[in-house]
């Protein structure tokens, strides 16, 4: 078994098998480059001949998953200074649009939600201030974040993209509590 028959029995497959994954040509042009070169490295490390097939498309499913991850890590370094030079304004933001959602909140859970997601503020530290376990603590947030979830969902419909980050939203407009 050698990487020229191998490479010429499946490279179309494996190219038609990334076409249906990736859809810019010259990214599947790369990643066969990827999954040759993974190949020739590691060829040799599959005993049986009959589970080629299976290897090969194993690598070249693997090779898709670094590729999509690789390019999220990517855009998360780049939106992150633009993000971190805004800070303080992102923040004023923020508490202006999450403000008549929070205030709509038992006082304890919109104490906790301002300290924890928009103050930054430790979980372990505010427990201890509190005089509570750090597990009532989390579970106490959780339900707090479930409740704002809960008028978000009741005031607007939103639009997810492929990582669940929100992309839109749309008023409901049957929601009239503030």
């Amino acid at each position: 078994m050698n990487i020229e028959h191998v490479w010429q029995d499946y490279q179309q497959a494996l190219k038609s098998f990334l076409h249906t994954k990736i859809e810019n040509k010259a990214d599947v042009d790369d990643l066969m480059q990827e999954i040759f070169i993974k190949t020739y490295q590691n060829l040799h490390l599959v005993k049986d001949i009959s589970k080629v097939k299976s290897w090969l498309f194993q690598v070249a499913n693997n090779t898709i998953i670094d590729f999509y991850r690789a390019r999220a890590k990517q855009q998360n370094q780049t939106e992150t200074p633009q993000i971190l030079a805004d800070n303080e304004q992102v923040k004023h933001d923020l508490m202006n649009c999450l403000a008549p959602f929070i205030q709509n909140l038992p006082q304890e859970q919109q104490a906790l939600l301002i300290a924890v997601d928009l103050e930054n503020e430790e979980q372990k530290a505010l427990a201890e201030k509190m005089g509570v376990s750090y597990s009532t603590l989390k579970s106490r947030v959780q339900s707090s974040r479930k409740a704002l979830r809960a008028l978000f969902d009741e005031c607007c419909h939103f639009e997810f993209d492929y990582c669940g980050k929100a992309i839109d939203y749309h008023r409901k407009p049957e929601f009239t509590k503030f």
